[in-house]
Order: C-alpha cells, then structure tokens, then sequence
C-alpha cells in the first residue's frame, strides 16, 4: 500500500524531527516552572546572604541594572553587588513572579519584590517595594539562567 503525501509529512513530523544532537522539546508549562524555580532559587541565596548562590543563576556575560547603578556586567559583578549589601545588612526577600513567557531559547519574568535591610551594626530596617524584569536564556543543558536583570522602586521619591 502506498503512502500517500499526507501520511509521508506525518511520518516526518513524528519520526524525522529528533536527533540525539538535539535538545529536548519541553513545553511552555515546563519552562515557566523551571524558570520560576529559578527566581525562587535565587531569592533563598538573597536571604541566606550567599553572594555566590545568587550569581550562579546569572549567565557569564549577564547584565544587573540596579537602581541609581551604572549597569554592572558579568558574574563577578553580580557576586560583588550582593556581597556588600550583604557585608552591611542582614536581608529579607518576598519576590514572586506575576507573568513568565518563554518564547524558544529566551524567556521573561516580570515580578514584585519588597526587600527589608536591617543594618549588622545596628538601627532601623530599611524597607522598599519595587517591580522588576528578569530576562532569562535556555542553557546548553536545558536549565534557564538571568541575562538581564533591572528593577527599580515602587516607593516615592522624596519632594
């Protein structure tokens, strides 16, 4: 029996669209939960103070884009970021993502964020809400590491 082209594409589209060269297909649903695995990740080592722990979820090449900060690139600067905030405070982080979308090998997660600063020498917290925007790239391995990563405050200025 022969085949006919409809049967020809099917097969192809089933059998002819992996290779073990490639990476695997994961779905949307997936990567949006791996990715919020990530933001969670990264606000665990906020808390804990571990400079190391949050910039292991950072690309090489990664831009952070603090608030009222030349634009800092690279993992080493991520670390150095952390870690003198975390020489002069002891930190508490709540962040959660309120939309991811995951588009190929690129992905976003826009979120919230109230970060609370008690100073290790003594003295009043500090408290402020901001908005952010990660921006995230598939590795190699399938995992999602941040590229980019701006926020700024919710708070008012001072008139």
């Amino acid at each position: 029996m022969p085949f006919s082209r409809a049967k020809y594409f099917l097969c192809v589209l089933i059998f002819g669209c992996t290779s073990q060269s490639e990476k695997p297909i994961v779905s949307n649903s997936t990567d949006e939960q791996m990715i919020t695995q990530v933001s969670a990740a990264r606000a665990e080592a906020f808390n804990q103070s571990d400079a190391e722990g949050i910039a292991q979820h950072f690309t090489a090449d990664a831009t952070l884009m603090a608030p009222g900060k030349n634009a800092m690139v690279g993992k080493d600067s991520v670390r150095a970021y952390y870690q003198a905030i975390f020489d002069q405070y002891e930190p508490v982080l709540e962040s959660h993502y309120e939309e991811v979308s995951v588009e190929g090998d690129l992905a976003y997660g826009r979120g919230e964020a109230t970060v609370t600063l008690t100073p290790r020498e003594g003295g009043a917290p500090t408290v402020s809400t901001s908005k952010y925007l990660n921006i995230l790239r598939r590795q190699p391995n399938g995992s999602w590491k941040t590229t980019h990563d701006i926020w700024n405050s919710n708070d008012s200025a001072p008139e």
